[in-house]
């Protein structure tokens, strides 16, 4: 892939250029087509500038693509335009929700444990910081995407933005799929906890799993974004009230749960402790740890390509991704912090939902989140299902139609990835931590170190040798933050693969970790 080929659709005074293949067009305003608007993640004002591309499409990720024409989102939209099922159909609110449904989900409630790990005010810090920079790095996802319309998933702009390695895109495909189904799989497992808590355990913990499973497939049909929009509407709304719920229970309330029991190790002793910073004890694996469980609740770029893939205009989606992340900042910051000033460090769980100690407010609060334990699994799922789907059936009618084959085709990968993530979740006896692992893993690529890359692709693309010092202070301050972004994900690689394995060690040692298929009930 050649760098530096220029999109046909900008054109300024200052960059009015064309690569040999392309002919000189007259200066016009960006069209709205495709939605190519000189956008920079530095600055947003910034109109006009030639945003070129980095090369040709893919040679395995995308198909059925004009190199030339690239197929502009307006094309896209005109070529199924007569299909009965259209994807591209996601407006910035659908999106939105989409973004909402991810994001404001059941990970808020362990907030309050890693508080008390790092402290009040360093904990609500790495919050605020973690949040702009995973901001950031989804503008430039969407920058890249917006250059590129013919992407349709997160393993595409892995190619693409290597240089088109062709084993660059099977190992992102690896990650993506991995990383999807382990997410499933937690989501079985959360439900079965869920069902365990409501009935006692009345039945056995498989069974329960295995009842969630069926559930979310069934849930996961829908074959467009558009379409689930609705359902992650409802998850995002009933995920706020659990939690609203749980922090305004845990004030209520006399006492948090076990207050002043002693406890298996003796410390539930006294009145919540609140600590503004980490105590001196703190070791490096407790606390990385907690930075780590902050971050993967924020990371969720992988999805974005896909979302940014059926929107009816892609230009629009820094608005959905601006209203996520501000309801972010504010629900994370605010939760965390109440519920952990009422439990304290000697008394708070993750889930914050065992920390509440009146039964009845456990339960309610505990309810509201069913809609949030099914349908974000039921996302990665479908996540997961389009990018097989689409490479099986791009170019037949199977894809935009209702045809028996496309249906059968479509519910049988959906099946797939539900039993898989079934059987991982009840094989592996330390589910919990191998999620971590796999996260420091995959996170640290397709959280930053990607989005470090990609910024770096672009700006060498639209300014050429030099592009650093070419930009004077702008250039050198992007090329800085982005080699720091690197940085972190190399660091949560190495240094959060360490803390997690660590992590299993240590549970294997203090026989925390339990057996495969086991009936036992995980009950908060």
């Amino acid at each position: 892939m050649a760098l530096g080929r220029k999109s046909k659709v900008v054109a300024d005074d200052s960059h009015n250029t064309a690569s040999l293949d392309e002919k000189r067009e007259p200066h016009r305003d960006p069209p709205t087509e495709t939605g190519v608007y000189g956008y920079d993640v530095e600055k947003t004002e910034e109109r006009g500038r030639k945003m070129s591309r980095l090369g040709g499409p893919s040679a395995i990720g995308i198909t059925d693509v004009d190199d030339d024409s690239v197929v502009s989102v307006g094309k896209q939209v005109e070529m199924e335009s007569s299909n009965a099922i259209k994807y591209r159909t996601c407006s910035w609110q659908k999106t939105a929700a989409l973004l909402f449904s991810e994001y404001i989900c059941l990970a808020i409630m362990s907030f309050p444990y890693s508080y008390s790990v790092l402290g009040l005010v360093p904990g609500l810090i790495v919050t605020i910081v973690v949040a702009l920079f995973v901001l950031y790095t989804s503008l430039i996802v969407w920058e890249f995407c917006i250059r590129h319309p013919e992407i349709r998933d997160v393993c595409d702009l892995g190619q693409m933005l290597y240089y088109g390695w062709t084993w660059v895109w099977y190992v992102t495909a690896a990650m993506f799929l991995l990383n999807n189904t382990f997410i499933q799989g937690l989501h079985v497992l959360t439900g079965a906890k869920y069902l365990n808590t409501m009935t006692d355990g009345a039945v056995c913990t498989i069974g329960f799993s295995a009842v969630v499973a069926v559930i979310s497939w069934f849930c996961s049909l829908p074959r467009t974004f558009d379409t689930l929009s609705k359902i992650a509407t409802l998850s995002a709304f009933f995920t706020f009230i659990s939690v609203l719920l749980a922090a305004i229970f845990a004030g209520l309330e006399d006492h948090p749960k076990g207050y002043n029991t002693g406890g298996p190790s003796g410390k539930l002793e006294g009145e919540p402790k609140v600590l503004v910073v980490a105590a001196t004890s703190t070791t490096f694996v407790s606390g990385m740890n907690a930075f780590l469980n902050i971050s993967y609740t924020f990371i969720g770029q992988i999805t974005l390509p896909s979302f940014i893939a059926e929107m009816k205009e892609p230009k629009d989606f820094p608005k959905a991704l601006w209203a996520v992340t501000i309801a972010e900042i504010i629900v994370f910051s605010v939760v965390g912090a109440v519920i952990y000033a009422f439990t304290g460090t000697q008394y708070n769980t993750a889930p914050a939902f065992g920390s509440l100690g009146n039964e009845v407010y456990l339960k309610v609060s505990f309810s509201f989140m069913i809609p949030t334990l099914i349908f974000l699994g039921v996302l990665y799922a479908s996540v997961s299902a389009r990018f097989i789907f689409f490479r099986l059936f791009e170019g037949t009618r199977h894809k935009g139609e209702h045809t028996v084959v496309g249906w059968a085709s479509w519910a049988g990968i959906l099946a797939a990835t539900w039993v898989v993530a079934f059987i991982i979740a009840e094989v592996i006896p330390f589910f919990s931590d191998l999620l971590s692992l796999m996260s420091s893993l995959f996170d640290s690529f397709f959280g930053f170190i990607f989005w470090g890359t990609a910024y770096m692709r672009m700006r060498q693309a639209d300014y050429g040798p030099g592009w650093v010092t070419k930009r004077g202070i702008r250039g050198i301050g992007g090329f800085a933050l982005n080699v720091f972004i690197i940085l972190i994900g190399l660091y949560m690689l190495t240094a959060g693969t360490y803390a997690t394995v660590q992590s299993i060690i240590d549970n294997y040692h203090a026989n925390l970790v339990g057996g495969s298929f086991t009936c036992k009930s995980n009950a908060l």
